[in-house]
């Protein structure tokens, strides 16, 4: 049965980055879950506390991406030696420092964010508006989550742009 009103060849692209997705949100989960229990230093207990917060915000969109895939009828990738293959984003040792795990996370909110704007393309391609809704709340999310990090690596001295639109 078809539910969808979609072309299933259209659909095949969509779901193929959404894996990838899938795949790159893994590794980064497990990176989050290894930096909260390895984070030491002054910074641990605001760190430890977030670094919680978002891996069981990845935890969430891990099953939910993988329901998607489900949802267009293909099989989302399940076993973790596929993700660590086809994974951009790559695993990294417990041994960082507070400032360093930040920016490492930084990197890897690139690396999702450029993912994510392949999936809504060629969701966009397919006129799957299902996983473009899906797809551009987690943007938006993952954009905040980023000025947050990028916030907390500043010195309180820094400014923002003081040019403003009025």
């Amino acid at each position: 049965m078809n539910y969808l009103n979609m072309q299933s060849e259209n659909i095949l692209p969509v779901a193929k980055e959404l894996n990838q997705l899938l795949a790159d949100y893994h590794v980064y989960y497990q990176k989050l879950r290894n930096f909260h229990w390895n984070i030491v230093g002054k910074n641990f207990f605001e760190l430890h506390e977030k670094f919680e917060e978002m891996y069981v915000d990845a935890r969430s969109k891990i099953d939910e991406i993988a329901e998607r895939i489900l949802t267009l009828q293909y099989h989302p990738i399940s076993r973790y030696s596929r993700y660590l293959k086809i994974a951009t984003i790559s695993e990294e040792s417990p041994f960082q420092t507070d400032s360093d795990m930040v920016y490492i996370l930084l990197d890897d909110h690139k690396t999702l964010l450029t993912q994510m704007s392949t999936v809504i393309k060629k969701a966009e391609e397919a006129g799957d508006e299902g996983t473009i809704d899906l797809i551009g709340g987690y943007i938006a999310s993952l954009e905040k989550t980023s000025w947050m990090l990028s916030a907390w690596t500043k010195s309180t001295v820094e400014q923002l742009k003081e040019d403003f639109v009025m």
